[in-house]
């Protein structure tokens, strides 16, 4: 009658011990989405800056060679070097006045069911020397 009792004791000990092992696994799971989520956020961010910085960069070094076909136009940006899946760059280059232009971008990047989009408006001081070359 003993040995009946104890057996029953270790089967309610296995049962309690996987349904510990259950919740751990469960909180384990939500933390690692949670990490998942944050880092995803963190990529697209590091992604958006990228795209706008590049895209300021480019803006800027056309102003200043005084490119006429990318004012007043919505440009469309070839990103494929920049090695970014599921990203658009746009940009809209306002005429240069008082050594300032006025530059428009709008990015959108994604990642998974995550997209983070960005529309912004900035300006660009042109350098002396572009400005010397127009008069």
């Amino acid at each position: 009658m003993k040995k009946l009792k104890k057996h029953g004791f270790v089967l309610v000990l296995v049962i309690i011990v996987m349904a510990l092992i259950g919740m751990v696994m469960f909180v384990l799971t939500e933390g690692a989405n949670t990490t998942l989520f944050q880092s995803n956020r963190a990529y697209l961010e590091a992604v958006e800056r990228n795209l706008i910085i590049s895209s300021l960069t480019w803006a800027k070094q056309n102003i200043e060679s005084q490119k006429a076909e990318i004012f007043n136009k919505t440009i469309d940006l070839d990103i494929a070097d920049l090695n970014i899946q599921d990203a658009t760059l746009n940009i809209a280059v306002g005429p240069a006045r008082d050594k300032e232009a006025e530059v428009e971008i709008s990015t959108s990047c994604s990642r998974g069911r995550r997209i983070l989009r960005h529309h912004d408006k900035y300006k660009i001081r042109i350098s002396h020397k572009s400005q010397s070359n127009k008069t």
